[in-house]
């Protein structure tokens, strides 16, 4: 019988719950057993596909096409399992499940309510991953505090989830925060207190308190959490402030969190945890040999949550390079062609990131213009790939007035235009080109030799593609398109022949990368930043001095 885990959060919302999910996660898996994630949100958009960056961070795309919340992102980070569209979960998708059903007569003449039917609904979706036999355990992570007005049905449907299934079935973490008064020179646990308090008023004693904190937790202190807040005092887990995410399955296993769930779900804990791979990871992380300044160029770079995948791509690809990466933001607002080489002044390479609209897509031009002429190592991702067609076109074939038709529906020259299949849509929610796409590779291209086989499949979200038109006339002046789509011709890959490293792509390679698998694309992109750097002597051979 697969086994439920619910994670909540209480006192103050980004405390971690994520990567408490997908370290715990982590754990499991490499004890043996078959784990999934999934995120209930409590916002009433059906999917955060329209929200903007800077109200929810990055919008994660699944193989599946789900644009789903950025935590997804973390749980196959670490798990280097893919998730689908029954990872994330929110309360507009759940009300209008079950509207729809209402309006098809599903309840028989019943008065709909929010117990039972809504509960209902949030617990039918919390079984579907575990149904089919494929994932032992089933960690569900509720959005949001405890206490909040919209997150009230999760917790009732979680009660009521637990007296059903039985309470050896399941098991709920509460994520607390333990504040340090520096006034008074103490860590003090009222705030968890209340916190648990309110669970309890709605029915949960939660069985694990993970307790984040600035200072280690004295056993008095544990014990004192353990007192008020009836749990076991083994159950009191410590999770203080890491250098990095990744540190986090690792202070989890010291602090036995994997060993006290499992003994609370009567599962064997015989297996000890495999993590020699994620140690070699850390190791290379932690100890790099040289260091590269990586510029990324987008406009949403006030919150980094915006591009929180590029960023951990570049982990990943650092790690696996034993190089530090310093990523340094530049606003594409702030770039102008008077300023361009002042503002990418010291960067051993250039990012062009993803992103929707017309502001700053001149400083994102500009940009590329500069890395193109200077030889200095740039990567386009997906408006990052268009933008650089804009510029190839202007600059080099002469065609002034290049543009997309995103941004300017009258251009004599629209190198980018909307995809025909998306030109009669209306609404905005869930309608772009989502999901896994196929694409071939152009022998001898460099995207060929960095992937290293002949086809690949990469995640899309957008709605403007390159317009084929124009290919001769780019072929003709250097820029191959090195992939393509096989079943519509799309063009997905551009690159230059005379660059050490000029690629770009309309898909979104960095949601594909994980500590176990860094994608090739960005690792290759870090190598030429490296080379690039030691051939011009701006390399800091050693970033301890």
């Amino acid at each position: 019988m697969t086994k439920y885990i619910f994670v909540t959060g209480g006192v103050t919302s980004s405390l971690g719950k994520g990567i408490i999910s997908a370290s715990l996660a982590k754990l499991l898996q490499a004890r043996g057993y078959r784990v999934t994630i999934q995120k209930f949100d409590p916002y009433i958009n059906i999917d955060p596909g329209t929200l903007n960056p800077y109200e929810h961070g990055e919008c994660y795309v699944t193989e599946d096409g789900a644009e789903t919340d950025l935590d997804l992102g973390h749980y196959e980070r670490f798990l280097n399992v893919p998730t689908s569209q029954a990872n994330n979960i929110t309360t507009g998708r759940i009300y209008q499940n079950v509207i729809n059903k209402e309006r098809e007569g599903a309840y028989l003449g019943k008065t709909v309510q929010v117990v039972p039917h809504i509960t209902d609904e949030i617990k039918r979706n919390v079984r579907i991953l575990g149904e089919n036999g494929e994932y032992d355990i089933v960690i569900t992570e509720l959005g949001g505090t405890v206490g909040d007005i919209e997150s009230l049905p999760y917790i009732e449907a979680v009660r009521q989830f637990r007296w059903e299934t039985g309470y050896n079935n399941s098991l709920v973490i509460h994520l607390t925060l333990i504040p340090f008064l520096a006034a008074a020179g103490e860590l003090k646990t009222k705030p968890t207190q209340h916190s648990v308090k309110t669970l309890l008023e709605y029915g949960i004693q939660p069985d694990v308190l993970v307790c984040r904190t600035e200072h280690h937790l004295s056993p008095d202190l544990r014990r004192k959490i353990a007192l008020f807040c009836n749990v076991n005092i083994n159950a009191v887990v410590e999770s203080i402030d890491a250098s990095t995410i990744y540190d986090v399955p690792l202070l989890m296993l010291k602090e036995q969190l994997d060993k006290t769930v499992l003994a609370k779900l009567k599962l064997s804990t015989k297996n000890e945890p495999n993590l020699e791979n994620w140690k070699n990871f850390l190791g290379r992380l932690k100890n790099p040999t040289s260091e590269v300044r990586i510029g990324l160029v987008g406009k949403y770079v006030e919150l980094p949550d915006a591009y929180k995948s590029i960023n951990e791509a570049f982990i990943h690809a650092g790690a696996s390079n034993e190089c530090k990466v310093k990523v340094v933001c530049v606003h594409s607002e702030s770039i102008t062609e008077e300023n361009v080489a002042e503002r990418l002044a010291g960067l051993h390479g250039v990012l062009v990131a993803p992103g929707f609209g017309n502001r700053g897509i001149e400083g994102k031009i500009n940009a590329i213009r500069y890395v193109r002429e200077n030889n200095i190592p740039f990567f386009g991702i997906c408006l990052g790939m268009q933008c650089a067609v804009i510029e190839f076109g202007r600059n080099v074939l002469g065609l002034n007035a290049a543009h997309s038709t995103e941004m300017d529906e009258n251009t004599p020259y629209p190198v980018i235009s909307m995809m025909e299949e998306q030109k009669k849509i209306k609404n905005k929610g869930g309608t772009m080109r989502l999901g896994a796409y196929t694409c071939d590779l152009k022998k001898g291209s460099k995207a060929a030799a960095i992937y290293g086989k002949p086809q690949v499949s990469e995640r899309h979200r957008h709605r403007y593609e390159f317009n084929n038109e124009f290919l001769k006339k780019y072929e003709d002046a250097g820029m191959i398109a090195s992939g393509i789509n096989p079943d519509n011709n799309l063009v997905e890959i551009v690159e230059l022949k005379n660059h050490p490293f000029f690629v770009a792509g309309q898909f979104h390679p960095e949601l594909k990368s994980t500590v176990a698998n860094p994608h090739p694309l960005f690792v290759n992109f870090v190598a030429a930043s490296l080379g690039y750097a030691r051939k011009n002597k701006i390399l800091k051979e050693d970033i301890s001095k």
